[in-house]
């Protein structure tokens, strides 16, 4: 039989019969069956929450690396038109160099439907400011005409799921310029 007895009110309880830390450990036990089922409610009300910061996270990495797709096609579709004259002209080539880029991903990772990819020669004189007139309409005075390739890509993201207030697809463009070998 177990008596518990108080001597005066600032005193522990102790048990009769059992030690001081048997005395603990059931303190503890009765501590716990009064909080049973506290850890269980704050996860039930935190998971909707943490599930939806978990989704956000992914979603803007995905969008972060579609943007670098659509950036570093546009970047190998100029670095394929810089290499010489007769290359900065082949359009269909440059489309290819940057269709091929945006290519080494996966699916799941990047979902970007469609990739567009538009380029256009621009020529300037040593010193201006680069433009596409140039190249159609050269100066008549006597300046080192330079070449440039420029580059420009599309493509749309699609969200995993639709979210409130979000457009479930963005259209994500990227620009390139790189002068041309001569």
């Amino acid at each position: 039989m177990v008596k518990i007895v108080l001597t005066r009110p600032s005193d522990r309880p102790s048990v009769e019969g059992l030690s001081q830390k048997n005395s603990r450990v059931f303190g503890f036990v009765r501590t716990m069956r009064k909080d049973q089922g506290t850890s269980l409610l704050e996860l039930a009300l935190l998971l909707p929450i943490l599930i939806l910061l978990l989704l956000g996270i992914i979603e803007l990495g995905r969008y972060s690396e579609a943007a670098i797709v659509v950036a570093n096609a546009a970047r190998a579709g100029a670095q394929y038109g810089a290499q010489s004259p007769q290359t900065a002209g082949d359009a269909g080539g440059i489309s290819q160099a940057a269709i091929a880029d945006a290519g080494n991903t996966s699916a799941l990772l990047t979902p970007l439907i469609g990739l567009q990819v538009t380029n256009t020669p621009v020529c300037g004189c040593v010193g201006s400011t680069p433009d596409q007139a140039t190249c159609t309409n050269p100066p008549t005075n006597y300046c080192r005409l330079l070449v440039y390739v420029q580059v420009d890509t599309s493509g749309t993201f699609q969200t995993l799921f639709p979210y409130p207030g979000i457009p479930p697809l963005r259209t994500l463009s990227a620009t390139y310029e790189e002068r041309v070998g001569q």
